[in-house]
């Protein structure tokens, strides 16, 4: 019996929850719903499932709070995450990347979207994990996939799911310069729209993280690891 892929649905408007669950169950997917940040939260500690769908503006906890707290939590912090907001404004998108998300969709969602997203989402996850898995270790760096670390400098670190990847892209091939669209494609997918930030957000974030030396930017070409 083939095990079905968990979806946990957090939306404070039950209309929203009830087509978005009829949708995926029709597909084959198992969802678990809940109509606040808290719940949402339990939830996907309890069934840790394979994507999680987050509206923005919910009771108690925020989509962008239950986000982080996602992302904060060992367990958990892997699974990749979706925003549903009504908000097309760059500063929510970009709040969203700041908070660990991985892709976000406007409302008012249409299932056929929403479901060829999902998709994507979960493929590209496969592929990138597949790629991470046969990594070399750099004089540098050592990537663990199992334990999703990342040892720089003797120093272990875990790493919320996009700048694990990036780095580990970025790893993959030392001294590449990787362009803006290359690093889009591979990171974040063809089926992903995602704001011109996206990238500079994650390098940041690196960078506050392991120094600024750990990426270098050509200016107009794109990033590099450099041994």
């Amino acid at each position: 019996m083939t095990t079905k892929i968990k979806i946990v649905i957090a939306d404070d408007e039950e209309d929203i929850t009830e087509l978005l669950s009829y949708s995926l169950r029709k597909e084959g997917y198992e969802v678990i719903v809940a109509h606040n940040g808290k719940d949402a939260l339990a939830q996907v500690l309890q069934h840790l499932p394979s994507l999680i769908l987050l509206d923005v503006m919910m009771p108690i906890m925020s989509g962008l709070e239950t986000c982080a707290a996602i992302r904060a939590n060992a367990l958990a912090q892997h699974i990749p995450i979706m925003l549903i907001t009504a908000r097309a404004e760059d500063y929510s998108q970009i709040a969203g990347l700041e908070a660990g998300a991985d892709d976000y969709v406007i409302k008012p969602i249409k299932p056929h979207v929403l479901l060829s997203r999902i998709q994507a989402l979960l493929r590209r996850t496969n592929r990138i994990e597949d790629t991470i898995a046969e990594l070399a270790t750099t004089a540098k760096v050592s990537i663990d996939r199992v334990q999703h670390t990342v040892t720089y400098n003797n120093n272990t670190h875990e790493l919320p799911r996009k700048e694990f990847e990036l780095l580990a892209l970025l790893v993959s091939v030392p001294n590449k310069v990787f362009g803006r669209e290359e690093i889009l494609t591979a990171v974040w997918g063809d089926d992903v729209i995602v704001g011109d930030r996206t990238i500079d957000v994650h390098i940041r974030k690196l960078r506050e993280r392991f120094g600024n030396t750990i990426v270098k930017t050509l200016k107009g070409i794109g990033y590099k690891y450099e041994e």
